[in-house]
């Protein structure tokens, strides 16, 4: 169950939302037309939300509506698509620009979700909508103290799977520091097996040893993101931030990677995982659904762990958050009304079990009293762990704007000793400046 905290608000969120996996576009979309106005029929309110056409958003949509309007039987929802990727995401901010928007629709919460400018465009919500949402989540869909969204789908870390079987095997423990780490490469490495399998035929995969350890680097330093932000904070310069790349690094020059790291793809390494070929596979949690696509069998011997920083006392996990549900303005009077019932389902217990019919969760809900099944794979209950324990922070996509476009082109070269971690970190630095300079950010 996520864990509620003392109610906090961060400072507004700025940034750019990464390592999403593209959903297939499908033509067909439902009932609705898109951008209509909602009305009234036969004594009820109906209510149209705009959601994405691939197959699994449409189906988890759906499983959420029939519920809803199970337990509402006065309110009709009808489904409108829009497209994957930067079309979408241009429609849902022309929507919002012209006041076309329909009266409910799910976007990126975090970095994306300020750059819609969500208090010129979002209705807030009352606690009687939000009450069950866990406060870890709330700075992503908030500004300052007002709450603009709900979490839809599930929270998914940047860390290390791992074969439990061979840490059992060679009587390992999971690691807690990076020198914990080391040593059970070595261990694992004299056995006769790839300690880090790397995939770098699939080139984002390269990027969790910086990625994933942001976690760390917020631990050093809390005002990292927002320095960073500002332009007075750089990987190459920071010695907390550049050792992500010191690690890719170490892992090429010890002889810790598969043979075919550089041609090996995703899918490649999930078979080396589950085969015990491989011992650990620095990748983000929610791939756990390639794993199993690889190896049905593989849920009950592979887990999870964060990568681990220098200090065991402030190990933890670099966290995705879901993407948000929200009203836009534009929505008014029974259409409001109703649009708010349906986001208090989404953040309940029902409209959990309704998600996870459709589909079964890669990793925590954010909302109290929403339980994951018993049979979910075992990577699902690690990442839910660090949730529990209040160990997790947000991956620095969440707290900032800048992400340069060139960051796993220069991780595969890091990794694959064709430039030097100082290298590596310097050119990234380069090519954040420029990005930041493209969004106008003050400081660069």
């Amino acid at each position: 169950m996520a864990r509620r905290r003392t109610p906090t608000r961060s400072r507004a969120l700025s940034g750019l939302a990464a390592l999403a996996l593209a959903p297939l576009a499908l033509t067909a979309c439902s009932a609705g037309s898109l951008g209509s106005s909602s009305g009234d029929e036969g004594g009820g309110t109906t209510i149209t939300w705009l959601t994405g056409s691939d197959e699994t958003a449409q189906a988890t949509a759906t499983s959420i509506v029939e519920a809803f309007e199970a337990a509402n039987p006065d309110i009709q929802v009808e489904l409108d698509g829009r497209p994957a990727g930067g079309e979408g995401d241009n429609l849902v901010k022309t929507r919002l620009q012209t006041g076309s928007m329909p009266d409910v629709f799910d976007y990126n919460s975090g970095s994306l979700f300020q750059q819609i400018a969500p208090e010129k465009n979002l209705a807030p919500l009352g606690e009687d909508v939000v009450g069950a949402v866990d406060d870890a989540y709330l700075p992503q869909v908030s500004v300052g103290d007002t709450v603009h969204g709900v979490p839809y789908g599930t929270a998914f870390g940047g860390g290390v799977m791992y074969n439990m079987d061979v840490y059992e095997q060679l009587g390992l423990q999971v690691p807690k520091t990076w020198a914990e780490f080391a040593a059970n490469s070595e261990a694992i490495k004299a056995a006769g097996i790839a300690p880090v399998i790397q995939t770098y035929g699939e080139t984002w995969t390269s990027q969790l040893f910086v990625l994933g350890d942001f976690h760390n680097v917020a631990a050093a330093n809390p005002d990292w993101a927002e320095q960073y932000t500002a332009g007075q904070a750089k990987y190459a310069t920071d010695p907390a931030a550049v050792r992500g790349f010191e690690h890719l690094q170490e892992a090429h020059e010890k002889g810790w990677q598969n043979t075919d790291f550089a041609s090996a793809e995703l899918e490649d390494g999930m078979r080396k995982l589950a085969a015990g070929e491989g011992a650990m596979y620095p990748i983000l949690s929610g791939n756990i659904t390639t794993l199993l696509g690889v190896d049905p069998t593989a849920g009950d011997r592979i887990g999870f762990f964060a990568l681990p920083g220098e200090d065991a006392s402030t190990n933890g996990l670099t966290a995705w958050y879901p993407n948000g549900v929200y009203i836009p303005k534009t929505t008014s009077g029974a259409q409001l009304e109703a649009a708010e019932k349906l986001l208090a389902f989404i953040a309940s217990p029902e409209g959990c079990e309704a998600q996870t019919q459709a589909s079964p969760p890669t990793g925590p809900y954010l909302v109290e009293g929403c339980e994951l099944p018993e049979d979910v794979p075992q990577v699902t209950k690690d990442v839910q762990a660090y949730f529990d324990a209040d160990a997790q922070s947000p991956a620095l996509e969440f707290l900032s704007p800048v992400k340069g476009p060139a960051l796993e082109q220069i991780t595969v070269e890091v990794g694959s000793g064709i430039r030097s971690a100082a290298d590596g970190a310097a050119l990234y630095d380069q090519d954040v400046e420029k990005q930041a300079q493209q969004l106008g950010l003050e400081g660069w």
